[in-house]
């Protein structure tokens, strides 16, 4: 292992001004594009502008959505290929986000038809007038179904492709009330259209959809009773509550003070976090550097510990992240705007937890890590597309050959995303190499553990020996495995530059002295916050 030299890079903001150097260098030389907006969001667009357009009665129209998948990934591709960011985060940012929304829109427009085959849930005044049902239901003893209604006071109607009927005098989400049911693709008004499909686009869990991920739970019982008593045609859905489902909640109070609770103590720990990577040359992408010699001689002498304890700082740095961006949506969507302006979307139990209990690792290890524990922000379009291979072939889904497929196609899936944010960042980073090869490596250890558990259960060693010394021996193995796959991608991370990024406006750490040469309290200065009119994120 290399030592820290006294010559370039001395601090991390050096390498920072490389970097930024090198991206306007790659500008000049017209080596690529810069990443900018409004242009950027092009792709997304006219695949936006296509879903807006019903295509229930026009089977040509509805095959065209495989040619709105072809867009989006050509568009994708090219913005992988030839355009980039100037900062950190961003630049990782672009790889990611353009590889997302290939796999997102696949399973979107590709595996599933979402005019057709997707449903959420709604308030039905407003968005289904006080109707519920066309075929002789009436609306809450009224003794006339909405049918009835617009027939005898001749009335203008229009039905839905999944047998609602829907009224002319619509009801933006402010002014919605009365009880749930499901709402397909709404043909009018187009506003009501527009929500819809924006809610395709951002709601990647599928809560109060119809295609909700198991890993989160449903909505409440009195949520699902309004939907069995309101909605003509259930959807096929799951309302299974199990031990591996996240935490939801059932008020606005309860669901914004915990958000907050989160921001605060991520700003906190991506403060101490950033601070201590600073120091490190790890951490501006010199992986093979040696930390500073003023580190506890148990860094400096121990490989071991040195990277036990690298691995833990990028773990916590990522989840860090993570947990203070996906806390940001509930406390805008629920907590600012609320019911009174979005109405069914701003409702608690639409936003629960993004990470499930650390417990359920002890119980089924590195599967309960990634299905049940990690963020499942990919899982249902990571799944879809085996889902679909499966039917299309007609491969029994609970063989062996079956789970080995989904799991193969999920982790593939993952290291393309994150192979993707790979090659987009400025540093010497190895996509293949490193995030792919990583995420593979998980699908094939995921595999051989269940395999290896039928065979436990087999021979009922698991039922002669103690829970607390199987959780224990599940545990030492899991990290074992991390210890020595996990620098696949961390130190692609570290390589690329996204350890260069800077998570916080504030430092409370830098401020009080903390910092390297060069960091201060305030952090966001420079093209970060003051970009001029022609800078690129």
């Amino acid at each position: 292992m290399m030592t820290p030299l006294d010559s370039w890079p001395r601090t991390h903001h050096e390498l920072l001004q490389h970097y930024h150097a090198q991206f306007d260098e790659g500008i000049r030389s017209g080596q690529f594009r810069p990443f900018v907006y409004p242009s950027g969001i092009f792709g997304a667009l006219v695949v936006l502008i296509y879903l807006l357009v019903p295509h229930h009665h026009r089977p040509w129209l509805r095959r065209a959505r495989f040619l709105a998948w072809v867009w989006i990934a050509a568009v994708a591709a090219y913005s992988i290929k030839y355009t980039r960011a100037k900062n950190m985060a961003p630049a990782f940012g672009l790889g990611l986000i353009s590889a997302w929304a290939v796999i997102w829109l696949m399973a979107v427009l590709v595996c599933n038809d979402a005019q057709t085959d997707f449903q959420r849930i709604e308030r039905t005044e407003g968005a289904f007038k006080q109707n519920i049902k066309e075929k002789g239901v009436t609306n809450g003893g009224a003794g006339i179904t909405q049918k009835g209604r617009n027939e005898r006071n001749g009335e203008p109607k229009m039905s839905s492709p999944n047998g609602f009927v829907e009224h002319h005098e619509h009801l933006g989400p402010s002014k919605r009330h009365g009880e749930f049911a499901w709402q397909p693709y709404p043909l009018e008004p187009f506003v009501e259209r527009l929500d819809w499909v924006l809610d395709v686009f951002c709601n990647f869990r599928g809560m109060g959809w119809n295609w909700r991920i198991s890993s989160i739970p449903p909505p409440p019982k009195w949520v699902q009773e309004q939907l069995h008593r309101n909605s003509p045609n259930l959807p096929q859905h799951s309302h299974r509550l199990h031990a591996g489902q996240s935490h939801a909640y059932s008020t606005r109070r309860n669901l914004i003070l915990a958000n907050i609770k989160t921001l605060l103590i991520g700003y906190v720990t991506l403060d101490a976090l950033k601070t201590l990577m600073n120091h490190d040359p790890y951490f501006w992408g010199l992986v093979d550097h040696a930390p500073p010699p003023y580190f506890p001689s148990l860094l400096l002498h121990h490989p071991i510990v040195l990277r036990l304890y690298r691995l833990a700082v990028s773990q916590y740095m990522i989840k860090a992240s993570l947990e203070s961006i996906f806390a940001l949506a509930p406390l805008f969507f629920s907590g600012v705007l609320g019911p009174s302006l979005i109405g069914a979307r701003a409702e608690p139990w639409m936003y629960p937890e993004a990470w499930g209990s650390y417990w359920t690792v002890f119980d089924r290890g590195l599967a309960g890590w990634w299905a049940s524990w990690w963020h499942q922000t990919f899982r249902f379009a990571f799944e879809e597309p085996s889902r679909k291979l499966i039917e299309m072939i007609g491969m029994n889904k609970r063989s062996a050959l079956a789970r080995a497929l989904q799991l193969v196609v999920a982790f593939a899936l993952s290291g393309f995303l994150h192979a993707c944010g790979s090659y987009t960042q400025p540093g010497p980073s190895r996509p293949l190499l490193g995030p792919m090869r990583y995420f593979l490596f998980q699908a094939l250890a995921i595999f051989l553990e269940g395999y290896l558990s039928i065979i436990l259960r087999r021979t009922g060693i698991q039922r002669r020996v103690p829970k607390w010394l199987m959780q224990t021996f599940t545990f030492a193995y899991v990290h074992f495995w991390f210890y020595h796959t996990s620098p696949l991608l961390c130190d692609d991370f570290a390589r690329g530059g996204i350890w260069l990024y800077e998570p916080i406006p504030i430092s409370l750490f830098r401020g009080l002295g903390f910092g390297v040469e060069g960091d201060k309290s305030w952090c966001w200065g420079g093209d970060w916050f003051y970009p001029n009119r022609n800078t690129p994120v």
